[in-house]
């Protein structure tokens, strides 16, 4: 099963975010499951290196980290919000709104969060 999912939400403030990359991990560890994220809006904020949180706290770019599947941010969003390549952790690439449209018609499901 190929499994898309769409994140919108920044990754602090709300949980959307953090609830979409954790169930993204925990679906990509089943056999049979092919998982890939793509990171919009305030999400691509998920994605970048560097990020220092409390003791305790969950770290939004090591969870986009442990994905275990493709991983890719809109450009255009990136832009937007000031993020260059180089700023994004590993495992995380600038991607298209076609590369989006591609992988939505070659889902079998699409979450959005």
């Amino acid at each position: 099963m190929k499994t898309l999912f769409i994140l919108n939400d920044g990754p602090y403030g709300t949980e959307r975010s953090y609830n979409g990359l954790r169930l993204a991990r925990a679906l990509g560890k089943l056999d049979g499951e092919t998982v890939r994220v793509f990171l919009m809006g305030d999400a691509v904020a998920c994605a970048k290196a560097g990020q220092k949180v409390p003791e305790g706290y969950y770290n939004a770019g090591d969870m986009v980290r442990m994905v275990g599947g493709e991983v890719a941010l809109c450009g255009t969003c990136m832009d937007a919000r000031g993020y260059a390549d180089e700023d994004v952790v590993p495992n995380a690439r600038r991607s298209t709104l076609k590369e989006l449209a591609d992988w939505t018609a070659a889902a079998d499901k699409v979450l959005v969060f």
